[in-house]
């Protein structure tokens, strides 16, 4: 399981005793409204999330991690293999106290840089629901391009990719 710093975050696997404060960001009414609903109690779903993640860390060497900001868990996002995608998914959500500071932005680009530099996945894809402003602005700000709508577990969505050609023109034009 890979750890990772950026300017201003520390990302790394969540573990069981995150569970709690886990919980408490990714079922706070705000972010649950973004996310597919869990049919578990908020502490048992962020249990089996952490060991979904942990699982999927083991077997593909990437997935979630979460995102910390002065030792305090902020959000959870990273790459998360996607079957009925055949693909991989960059993938955030934070606090609603995080939200407008560019975190998700700065995770998304660490996430990428992971999966192209040490995957060598030959794209990367994020979805969300159409009237997420928010999450388009970000999917954007990393230079993901709108591809289609679609639907996944039920809710309408957004279809955004990058490439690891563009994304490496991309790199090379900001340098």
């Amino acid at each position: 399981m890979t750890e990772l710093r950026t300017e201003r975050l520390l990302l790394r696997p969540l573990r069981l005793d995150d569970a709690p404060s886990y919980a408490a960001m990714r079922f706070n009414p705000a972010v649950a409204e973004w996310l597919p609903t869990a049919t578990q109690p908020p502490l048992d779903a962020a249990r089996a999330a952490i060991g979904r993640f942990a699982d999927a860390w083991r077997d593909r060497g990437y997935s979630v991690w979460g995102l910390f900001r002065d030792g305090a868990l902020i959000g959870h996002g990273g790459l998360n293999h996607v079957a009925e995608f055949a693909g991989t998914e960059v993938l955030w959500a934070l606090h609603p106290d995080a939200w407008g500071k560019g975190y998700a932005s700065e995770l998304a680009r660490a996430a990428l840089a992971f999966g192209f530099e040490r995957f060598d996945l030959p794209a990367i894809f994020a979805i969300t629901k159409p009237d997420n402003r928010a999450s388009r602005a970000v999917m954007e700000r990393c230079s993901l391009s709108y591809r289609s709508d679609g639907n996944y577990k039920g809710f309408d969505v957004v279809y955004y990719d990058i490439d690891r050609a563009s994304w490496l023109k991309t790199r090379r034009d900001r340098a």
